[in-house]
């Protein structure tokens, strides 16, 4: 049995992303680490980090990204296959470059990939999810934030990033236009079974200055420079909120981030007590999305009330 993984990234260490360390989190288990390096900027060491790790099971394609012509950041889907495309093992497991792997869950990960390798119904691997938020303490348990994801797939070629890169999806047609990462013609969801591992996602855990531009640049990705300005003023740093509102984490962080939580020096700029600020709600705040986090988290265990939902899950 062979492991590839494979990720993508751009501007790490700009936009204040572990890339280093969730490469760290799996490379023991993998067999190769396929990473499709973006055109960083001028003053970016995303190559320096990635490079320092010193690894002979790295693989770095160098790649040109065109979001004027990929928007709405299916980017993100097309550098991802880029990556996807080049590994060569029987299972392929995908981080994002935010996202980290606790070492308590890799012989869990070992074992299923190995358990389910000649079980063809089986496309892949779903994993929960704890998205940090603001510190390395506070995490979301709510609607608007998606629990659960696919992050190991089957090696098909027929097997393509989807949207945003979020997800995947099988096509019986792909031509690898903008178009045809938002299309559901033509495809299918997976059929994957739930592991018991957790993916650790860090990417609202930046000093609140960095996680403002980190905003902007999304949006802009999505909807256009032009667009993006006219939507409104974009403040310089980025107000997490009341953070006593969101589930507290007691656990341990992976130790592959451990220098890179010493960087944690802007506690003073988080709110953990009080009420929400005169600023336009995040998602998760507004009344809908808390009304329908109470009902799930309080009556129904969790499970959602519709929502995203890109998998068919099966029992292993």
């Amino acid at each position: 049995m062979k492991i590839s993984g494979f990720t993508f990234v751009k501007n790490a260490t700009k936009l204040f992303i572990p890339v280093k360390e969730s490469i760290l989190s799996i490379l023991p288990i993998v067999d190769e680490f396929i990473v499709a390096v973006g055109d960083n900027d001028a003053d970016d060491r995303t190559m320096d980090e990635i490079e320092s790790i010193g690894s002979q099971k790295i693989k770095i394609i160098h790649t040109t990204w065109d979001p004027k012509t990929y928007k709405k950041n299916t980017v993100f889907a097309q550098q991802t296959d880029i990556a996807k495309e080049k590994c060569t093992g029987d299972w392929l497991f995908y981080l994002q470059s935010d996202e980290v792997i606790h070492e308590d869950f890799l012989e869990t990960i070992k074992n299923d990939c190995r358990k389910y390798l000649d079980k063809p119904e089986v496309d892949g691997f779903l994993f929960g999810y704890k998205h940090f938020w603001g510190d390395f303490r506070h995490y979301h348990v709510a609607h608007s934030w998606y629990p659960k994801e696919i992050r190991i797939i089957r090696n098909d070629p027929k097997v393509h990033s989807w949207r945003d890169a979020q997800s995947f999806r099988k096509f019986s047609v792909f031509g690898y236009s903008p178009e045809d990462y938002w299309k559901k013609e033509h495809s299918a969801k997976l059929h994957v079974v739930e592991t018991k591992a957790s993916v650790y996602h860090y990417g609202y855990v930046r000093p609140p200055e960095m996680m403002a531009y980190k905003d902007k640049s999304n949006n802009i990705s999505f909807f256009g420079a032009d667009k993006v300005d006219q939507m409104k003023v974009w403040p310089e740093t980025f107000d997490y909120g009341p953070l006593q509102k969101l589930k507290e984490y007691t656990g341990t962080q992976p130790k592959v981030l451990e220098e890179w939580v010493k960087k944690f020096d802007w506690q003073g700029k988080l709110q953990y007590a009080g009420k929400i600020r005169q600023r336009p709600l995040h998602k998760h705040e507004r009344l809908k999305y808390r009304i329908l986090s109470f009902v799930e988290n309080t009556f129904l265990g969790g499970r959602k009330i519709g929502g995203f939902k890109n998998y068919i899950k099966i029992k292993g």
